[in-house]
């Protein structure tokens, strides 16, 4: 039961963190989206992938894995990038930012696919959240929203990887659908992971202390 909770926990910690860090430029949501990029990244690596290609024909699986990352192309076209920390909503705008939040719930559920087979996963998930909650929290704060759009919001959105498990968990999907459903999630965790860690920096500068929060996210990945 605890593992559905934590998506919600996962949420509701980035919450709190987007009242003590109000700007989307603080350097800890950056060091956060850094190190939960690279945990993600290595985790799809060394725990879904193998399991995928294992049991999938191995052009069949790239194939999903293509199609993966082409969803979440044609997501964020709506989101605009939310999911890998790029929020842009009209602050002055009352208008409540319906194609953001579908594209937001709908990558979120796909999310909960694959955690049922992988208990790692739930941690690669559940890191990458807190960050993504954070700054999707401050932008909505900062905006012209009411209080029970917002709360709204984000309750749907902190519930909808716990759907994802549900549903994963608890219908009669056969093994060779998970395996592909799986695959479509991995092609969207490349993705969103390798967009946060190779955005060009400020000035394309070398950053030490983002470099040192993408190798802690492998290396604790590596030995959980």
């Amino acid at each position: 039961m605890y593992e559905f909770l934590l998506p919600v926990i996962a949420v509701c910690i980035g919450i709190v963190l987007a009242v003590f860090f109000k700007s989307k430029k603080s350097w800890f949501t950056k060091l956060l989206l850094s190190f939960s990029g690279a945990f993600l990244l290595a985790l799809t690596l060394f725990e879904l992938l193998p399991e995928v290609y294992e049991h999938l024909e191995a052009k069949q699986t790239g194939l999903f894995i293509m199609l993966g990352i082409l969803l979440q192309i044609v997501l964020e076209l709506f989101s605009k990038g939310a999911e890998h920390g790029h929020v842009h909503i009209d602050k002055s705008s009352t208008r409540f930012p319906w194609l953001l939040f579908l594209s937001l719930c709908f990558h979120s559920f796909l999310e909960g696919f694959p955690i049922h087979e992988h208990n790692d996963m739930m941690y690669g998930v559940l890191i990458h959240k807190i960050p993504i909650a954070t700054l999707i929290s401050i932008f909505l704060l900062q905006s012209s929203y009411s209080k029970f759009q917002i709360s709204a919001f984000l309750a749907v959105f902190a519930v909808m990887t716990p759907m994802g498990m549900l549903i994963s968990n608890h219908t009669n999907l056969s093994s060779q659908v998970t395996l592909c459903l799986n695959a479509v999630v991995i092609g969207i965790f490349f993705h969103i992971s390798t967009t946060i860690l190779f955005e060009s920096g400020e000035g394309h500068k070398f950053n030490l202390s983002k470099f040192v929060a993408i190798i802690l996210g492998i290396g604790i990945a590596y030995f959980i």
